[in-house]
C-alpha cells in the first residue's frame, strides 16, 4: 500500500531515508532551510518545500495530519528538532519517527509527541562491530528486547544434517529462517539439509546466538 511520508531535514541521512522510500514506492514531501540540500535530494521526493519546520504557519499549511507518517531527519540541531516535534504533535500529525544521538534525547522526543525514536549512528556502529569484529558472521540486524537476526556459518558437525534432526528451537531457542548457496532460500522445512559452507539467517536472543555458534 502507497504511503505518504513528510521527511523533515534533506542531510545525509535525510537523504539516503529518501533514496529508500522512493525505492519503495512511496510517496515523500521534504522539508529543509537549505536550498542545495533540498536540491539534491528532489530526484527521490514527490515534493519539496524550502522552509523552517519550527514555522507553525508553514508547517499548519501542510495538513500534517494527512500524512501517514512523518519523519524527523534533523540532525545538527536538537532543539529544532525537538520543537518540530512538539509542533506536529499539536498539530495531529499520526506517527512522528524522529533522529536522536543519546538516550537523554530520546526522552524528551518522546515527551514531546515522538511515536518512536532512531540512532542511526548508534546502530550502524554496533552493526559494523559486530559485523567485522565477530567471526562467522555474514550480516546482523537488532530488533528489539535482545532479538537479533543474524547470518552464521553452518557449524561443520551439522554438515549434512536435516534441520529436523537438530531440534534447534527446543535445544537452542533460535529459529533457522534461511539458508544461503548462490542466493538465500527462505523456505525451511524439518527436511531441510544444511552443508558446511552456507551461511544461515538464524533468529534469537543475540547472546544465545553467540553462545549456540561461539562467536
Amino acid at each position: 500500500m502507497k504511503k505518504s511520508v513528510l521527511l523533515i531535514g534533506a542531510g545525509r541521512f535525510g537523504r539516503y531515508t529518501a533514496m529508500k522510500i522512493h525505492e519503495l514506492g512511496h510517496e515523500i514531501m521534504v522539508i529543509d532551510k537549505d536550498e542545495e540540500r533540498i536540491n539534491k535530494i528532489l530526484p527521490y521526493v514527490t515534493d519539496a518545500q524550502i522552509g523552517d519546520s519550527t514555522d507553525n504557519a508553514l508547517m499548519s499549511s501542510l495538513g500534517v495530519r494527512n500524512y501517514d507518517l512523518c519523519i524527523i531527519a534533523i540532525g545538527d540541531d536538537f532543539l529544532s528538532a525537538l520543537e518540530t516535534t512538539f509542533l506536529l504533535h499539536g498539530l495531529g500529525a499520526q506517527k512522528i519517527i524522529a533522529r536522536a544521538t543519546t538516550g537523554s534525547q530520546e526522552k524528551f522526543l518522546l515527551h514531546s509527541g515522538a511515536s518512536a525514536v532512531v540512532f542511526p549512528e548508534r546502530e550502524l556502529g554496533a552493526w559494523t562491530a559486530i559485523r567485522y569484529c565477530t567471526d562467522n558472521i555474514s550480516n546482523y540486524i537488532e530488533l528489539t528486547d535482545g532479538w537479533s537476526i543474524l547470518e552464521v556459518a553452518v557449524p561443520k558437525e551439522w554438515d549434512g544434517k536435516k534441520v529436523g534432526e537438530l531440534h534447534v528451537r527446543r535445544m537452542y531457542s533460535i529459529n533457522i529462517l534461511g539458508v544461503r548457496n548462490s542466493h538465500m532460500n527462505m523456505d525451511i522445512s524439518n527436511d531441510t539439509v544444511l552443508h558446511y559452507g552456507q551461511t544461515m539467517l538464524v533468529l534469537g536472543r543475540y547472546e544465545r546466538i553467540r553462545r549456540v555458534f561461539s562467536l
